[in-house]
């Protein structure tokens, strides 16, 4: 048994490492994906002020920091018994879709791009951001930067900093927007509309233009057929920051659809030694391994998930790109991994015009910003879609609000049993007996995980007095003297 190790593995957010085991006969028998670091956030968040989480959460992840302030901002208002006012949400949810703007436009031109328009087996040198901007030209290359930059400053305008978020408090938020911002946000706006059906153009040219990208989505190896799990609103239309969870089998049938503060009954999670990341499932099936298909207890919460899971856009534009998506794969549910990153492009549309439609809303610079507080009901939970997946915080205080308890669910942590088996199945795929293993191939095997955007920052959490180490002393010549195992 020969052992293949992909470590690091790149182009993500975080750490991780792939191990795959070929026998003699040059065939992958199994692989493992393992997230070796650690973060301990639902555990130094006890004992804290529930109202100070908000602002505590936005630094488990640089790339995703409004997601869990918003999640956060909403399992607080749950504790406290509150629901914002109609400004406050509308302002949380217009700086939510700046957030999801800059998020989708990173991922798809800095890690995601590079596989297809440089090309996957190119030179590794050349397969990065600057070969992407090479090959579409210097003026595209800075366009894509410019739109990012200004999502990043509508954020920073609305949420206080684009990184450090500080505008949710219970019942709604610190400040609103004047006429003048609106106005600012409003020309902005539009610049985002224009920039997300330019990217989708250049993936019909570049991506659906070639032959043989086409026929990696379709027949390679990079295929999984699972339930799919997204938030919706009353219409059942696709919605990042409030609506019921919707869950859709591997045929398109609606299996569950819950309100945040039921996700215990329908998800639970399980552990492996192997890794610090857990692995949902669907509680009432229960759990069956890493196995796909209709009886699966496994789940997709991607942006290709969320579109299976929904009956539509709210927005006219994306809704024509969904309709022409699914039109053009053979219609619904969509199962092909690959088409994750056509299903981000949809969402970058839907975020930009609805990004619009909150800036021109009435509402949007109304001054009634807080809800006041009558009450402790002393358990909350938030629910948002990341832009990874379904994103779920869920709090427990005492009488005074002080923490006693957290649990986070994450996008990427919904996604890790199918990214174990999205990796598996790409690798089982493209390596063969007598076959040469290249740095291309091993690529090829990390953009089965690069479709879902991992974040792994996000999704790692030790076992309670569990942390895995495992301890080395070495002498200068780097011989092991002693060796120390815990967990």
């Amino acid at each position: 048994m020969r052992t293949i190790t992909i470590d690091p593995i790149t182009r993500l957010e975080g750490h991780g490492k792939i191990d795959l085991f070929v026998n003699e006969a040059g065939e992958v028998v199994n692989a493992y994906f393992q997230v070796p670091e650690l973060r301990g956030f639902e555990k130094f968040c006890e004992g804290r002020p529930v109202e100070e989480l908000p602002s505590i959460v936005t630094k488990i992840c640089g790339v995703c920091p409004g997601c869990h302030h918003m999640a956060s901002g909403k399992a607080v208002d749950a504790v406290f018994g509150v629901e914002p006012t109609v400004t406050a949400k509308k302002i949380r949810e217009l700086f939510y879709m700046a957030h999801f703007v800059h998020s989708h436009i990173a991922h798809f031109y800095a890690l995601a791009a590079p596989d297809f328009v440089v090309g996957p087996t190119a030179d590794p040198a050349e397969r990065n951001i600057l070969g992407v901007i090479a090959k579409v030209g210097l003026e595209i290359g800075t366009e894509v930067i410019k739109q990012r930059r200004i999502a990043q400053e509508i954020q920073a305008l609305i949420g206080g900093h684009q990184t450090h978020v500080v505008m949710n408090i219970p019942g709604g938020v610190k400040k609103g927007i004047t006429p003048e911002q609106r106005d600012d946000i409003v020309n902005k706006a539009k610049g985002f509309v224009e920039f997300s059906k330019f990217s989708i153009q250049l993936f019909k040219d570049v991506v659906l233009g070639n032959k043989d990208y086409v026929d990696l989505i379709l027949n390679g190896p990079y295929s999984l057929v699972l339930h799919s799990m997204g938030l919706v609103d009353k219409n059942n239309l696709v919605n990042f920051y409030d609506g019921k969870v919707r869950v859709v089998d591997t045929i398109g049938q609606e299996l569950y659809k819950y309100s945040a503060e039921e996700y215990t009954d329908y998800v639970e999670e399980r552990v492996e030694p192997w890794t610090y990341l857990k692995f949902p499932y669907l509680k009432k099936i229960g759990w069956k391994g890493f196995v796909d298909g209709q009886d699966s207890s496994v789940y997709q919460a991607t942006p290709l998930s969320r579109l299976n899971a929904a009956d539509g856009m709210a927005t006219p534009i994306a809704q024509k790109e969904y309709e022409f998506m699914y039109e053009t794969l053979g219609g619904k549910p969509v199962h092909a991994t690959l088409a994750m990153h056509w299903a981000r492009l949809i969402e970058l549309i839907y975020a930009s015009e609805h990004c619009l439609e909150l800036a021109l809303d009435p509402d949007i610079v109304g001054t009634d910003l807080r809800t006041p507080i009558e009450k402790i009901v002393g358990e909350g939970v938030g629910v948002v879609e990341a832009q990874r997946g379904t994103l779920t915080h869920h709090y427990w205080t005492d009488e005074k609000g002080m923490v006693r308890k957290v649990n986070l669910i994450v996008g990427t942590t919904n996604n890790n049993a199918a990214i174990c088996m999205s990796i598996k199945k790409a690798a089982q795929g493209l390596i063969k007996k007598g076959d040469e293993i290249t740095e291309g191939t091993l690529n090829m095997i990390e953009m089965a995980f690069r479709a879902y955007d991992p974040c792994f920052s996000c999704a790692t959490h030790s076992l309670p007095g569990q942390m895995r180490m495992v301890l080395n002393i070495r002498d200068k010549e780097g011989k092991i003297l002693q060796s120390t195992k815990r967990g």
